[in-house]
């Protein structure tokens, strides 16, 4: 990944998953995360860049950061 300057408390590796795969691992984690944690999703389906931020419209968590590298994306989520 790129210079992104977020210390993650955790990371979904979805590498490979088709959608909704990545955005469905990356809510059973934030379920089960602390508000403050920062968690990042990594993923390599370009589907993932709308389904992570029409997700967090919807909800209260705050994507921070999406970083690109490759065919590879990391979505930093910041959980409420």
């Amino acid at each position: 990944m790129s210079d992104i300057d977020i210390e993650p408390t955790d990371t979904v590796d979805a590498r490979g998953a088709a959608c909704p795969g990545p955005l469905m691992d990356l809510i059973g984690r934030v379920r089960s995360a602390s508000p403050g944690d920062v968690i990042v999703l990594l993923s390599d389906n370009d589907q993932s860049l709308t389904d992570v931020s029409e997700w967090v419209d919807e909800t209260d968590n705050e994507l921070l950061a999406i970083d690109e590298s490759g065919d590879d994306y990391g979505f930093y989520v910041e959980v409420p």
